[in-house]
């Protein structure tokens, strides 16, 4: 019977029996078989070169692409770093010059309401004078009258004051608007000046100077929302209450000046 476990002629050793048929067989599988293995020596040491040489080319992509992302965000920090440095220097200087501005404000302010103490004293004691002059006979009529024709001067300073006012409204609106071009509020306020020098009531109380000082100072603005232009500026109010105090105290003034020149029944 035959030896399942070794079939004649299968497996790879020196025929038994010495035939040349079992030799060549052996041969013939273990050439393959050698090949075989040296290909898979061969690809196994290939595949490894490569897995070496992409895992060497990936290590040095990443080292190059840290140390770019690293100089990236060291660059953005310092940037940035510079950037508020810059924006706290800028807000320093605009508290100062916000400060400042306060300052000037309320020492002008001040200036302007004594001001306003000394006209209205000055004022009052012109009234008491007058009230006095007017008991005093002719001196009482005479001062009436000039009192009569300064009317008139004080009525053409009321319309003006009330122009400037309609007109410093409008000035400060502009400043104050986000919508408006600079160049036109530059143009209002040079037309005021103009108007303050050409007017004789403006170049007699000196406006034009005190146009500029309200110009220069005067950069208080309410809210966003606001619609009311009268909501806007400080100063320039402070100086409209001045100047028709002032108004007032040059037209008891100018009559009394008048007064000092011969009476109408003087001869």
């Amino acid at each position: 019977m035959n030896n399942l476990n070794d079939p004649p002629r299968w497996n790879i050793r020196p025929d038994p029996q010495g035939g040349a048929d079992g030799g060549r067989w052996n041969y013939a599988l273990l050439v393959p078989m050698l090949g075989l293995a040296a290909f898979r020596w061969i690809w196994t040491r290939e595949s490894e070169k490569q897995i070496e040489k992409v895992k060497v080319q990936f290590d040095r992509d990443m080292a190059s692409l840290t140390k770019d992302l690293e100089l990236k965000y060291k660059d953005t920090v310092a940037e940035s770093r510079r950037t508020a440095a810059l924006l706290e220097l800028e807000l320093e200087k605009e508290r100062q010059r916000v400060q400042g501005y306060k300052k000037a404000i309320v020492s002008q302010s001040q200036q302007l309401l004594e001001e306003r103490k000394r006209l209205q004293k000055e004022r009052e004691d012109l009234e008491q004078e007058r009230r006095a002059a007017m008991h005093s006979g002719a001196a009482g009529a005479a001062l009436s009258l000039a009192l009569e024709r300064e009317e008139e001067w004080q009525q053409r300073a009321r319309v003006l004051l009330q122009e400037l006012e309609l007109r410093l409204a409008e000035r400060q609106d502009a400043f104050c608007s986000l919508l408006i071009p600079r160049v036109h509020r530059l143009e209002m306020e040079k037309n005021l000046l103009l108007k303050a020098a050409v007017h004789p009531v403006g170049a007699e109380l000196g406006l034009e100077e005190d146009l500029r000082d309200i110009f220069r100072n005067d950069r208080h603005c309410a809210d966003l929302l606001n619609m009311d232009k009268r909501k806007n500026g400080k100063l320039m109010w402070l100086y409209l209450r001045y100047w028709q105090l002032q108004v007032t105290l040059q037209k008891y003034q100018r009559a009394e000046e008048a007064m000092k020149g011969p009476w109408p029944n003087d001869k």
